[in-house]
């Protein structure tokens, strides 16, 4: 028994918590936004802005750096990092690290330098291009023609070619840049990258967050042969291979043992993706419980009792860091979309809340929002578009309370639209993310699903989902135990439905539903 990190590297921050087996505590937690604490790095929302919406990169030196900040920053707090007895966590599903050498073969970080200067010159891509990029339609095409198309694609890895994951933009870095890619050695995702970080050699790729790559193979848990082939030349011998997610993948580096005061020989667990860490923090490995994120992008993700797959193309099917599968759905115009929209009306976050709570009502009078503000995953759209329809004609809301209803309204109807293939039922709702302890919200989300929705009481549950593999790896506990004493909701925020509000989401959400075809058809 003891104490556990879990560290959550997102789109725009890298997020901590500590947790105590002992008293059944959260200890600690710590958020450092990469805009606001690494402005040199010129990324105020965590990633290169671009004047083409397609293309989304970071650089993977800025989160180098935030892990030492956080670190510091921990121990500023009162942390005692000896008392940490393992390590887990959570890096943005997607993204890609391209390093010249294996980690494994560094030899480990040298204490007497920064660790950035020791990555730098690893860099065989000094960016990496993340989930939010969707510049390779090009090699998306490609690598579903090799194979027979996207039916086989998504029968293999889970999910037709998506051009956000890891392996069609291994191809398009192949394509583009094909001496750099042969002077790659090693690939990583976020997760196993910053996995690799601590330890100092090379961490494997977990089943979790590698099924979000278009290269494993779902029934065995290997990489794909077909699929490598068809995505670049020579790739298996790039990549780290596939392991579960409760692998101990090494033990802390001595980098961090002197600089940051850790203990030598703790366990550091494979990292995951972000959104399989949030399924184990939000206490929901199990079918039955339905977990919206209200993040950068919104997600909607489940357990799966077994695996199916999205006819749509839309939907994805990941490995479950508890065992079996898991089902997500992604939008990208998630809380960029609310506060673009907030901006434009002029409300802040309070009035936003209270706007849709006590100025409008379910259906919002019949006023329909498609906002699409940057490129979309689900439904695919890779031009933005902004539409308002009231009844059959295009309207401008008449006012603000009208625009935050509609937003809201419109996000929640796309996520019931586009999660039906999944088949569970659902005994309730869990909320997490940095728009889930806003009650305007919620209360949409309950009315339009017709569920009871609870949000979490820890703020950040892919960092606590961290903590809590890594104490269930090291302690051997049961994950039903380890959700009693910290995956709790919190009891001062539940929403209940408002039953007279299915006929007018009933009604609305069939117009999106034509609304959306008539769209994806232009």
């Amino acid at each position: 028994m003891g104490q556990y990190l879990g560290l959550d590297s997102s789109t725009q921050s890298l997020s901590a918590t500590v947790i105590d087996t002992d008293t059944g505590k959260v200890v600690l937690e710590r958020s450092l936004g990469f805009g606001e604490q690494l402005a040199h790095y010129k990324a105020p929302n965590g990633f290169i802005p671009d004047p083409d919406p397609a293309l989304r990169h970071s650089d993977p030196l800025m989160w180098v750096e935030a892990l030492e900040k956080l670190l510091r920053e921990l121990r500023a707090a009162g942390l005692d990092t000896a008392r940490i007895r393992g390590i887990s966590g959570a890096g943005q599903q997607h993204g890609s690290v391209y390093l010249k050498r294996s980690l494994s073969q560094v030899g480990g970080w040298r204490p007497g330098s920064e660790l950035v200067t020791q990555v730098r010159p690893l860099l065989s891509r000094p960016t990496s291009p993340i989930w939010m990029d969707s510049s390779t339609g090009e090699e998306c095409a490609e690598i579903a023609a090799v194979v027979g198309g996207n039916a086989s694609v998504t029968q293999v890895t889970g999910s037709r070619a998506i051009e956000r994951f890891t392996g069609p933009q291994i191809r398009k870095f192949f394509k583009r840049a094909p001496a750099a890619y042969g002077q790659t050695e090693e690939i990583h995702l976020v997760s196993s990258f910053m996995a690799s970080v601590l330890i100092g050699a090379t961490s494997g790729i977990d089943l979790g967050d590698g099924a979000g790559m278009n290269l494993l193979d779902l029934a065995s848990g290997s990489w794909s042969q077909k699929m490598l082939d068809a995505t670049a030349p020579g790739l298996r011998d790039k990549l780290p291979p596939p392991i579960p997610s409760h692998t101990r993948v090494g033990a802390v580096a001595d980098y961090f043992v002197d600089k940051h005061g850790f203990t030598s020989g703790t366990p550091v667990v494979a990292f995951t993706g972000d959104n399989p860490s949030s399924l184990i923090g939000m206490g929901a490995s199990r079918p039955g419980a339905v977990v919206i994120s209200l993040g950068t992008s919104d997600t909607v993700f489940a357990a799966m009792s077994q695996p199916r797959t999205d006819p749509r193309g839309y939907g994805h099917v990941f490995g479950n860091p508890a065992g079996g599968f898991m089902s997500l759905i992604c939008f990208s115009n998630g809380s960029l979309a609310r506060d673009e929209i907030r901006r434009r009306v002029g409300l802040d976050w309070e009035a936003f809340a209270q706007a849709i709570v006590h100025e409008t009502q379910p259906g919002n009078a019949g006023n329909l929002m498609l906002p699409y503000f940057v490129p979309e995953i689900t439904p695919r759209l890779v031009e933005p578009k902004l539409q308002l329809f009231g009844g059959e004609d295009f309207v401008a809301l008449r006012s603000p309370a009208e625009a935050a209803r509609a937003v809201v309204e419109a996000q929640a109807l796309s996520m019931r639209y586009h999660s039906d293939w999944i088949g569970e039922e659902r005994s309730t709702i869990r909320a997490t993310g940095g728009a889930s302890r806003n009650v305007g919200i919620l209360q949409v989300l309950a009315d339009v699903f017709q569920a009871e929705l609870r949000p979490l009481s820890v703020a950040n549950s892919s960092a606590l989902g961290g903590a809590l593999r890594a104490a269930q790896a090291v302690e051997g506990c049961e994950w039903e135990e380890l959700y009693a004493r910290f995956s709790a909701p919190d009891a001062d925020l539940c929403v209940q439905p408002n039953p007279k509000a299915r006929a007018a989401y009933d009604e609305l959400g069939a117009r999106f539903g034509e609304r959306i075809s008539v769209l994806l058809g232009d």
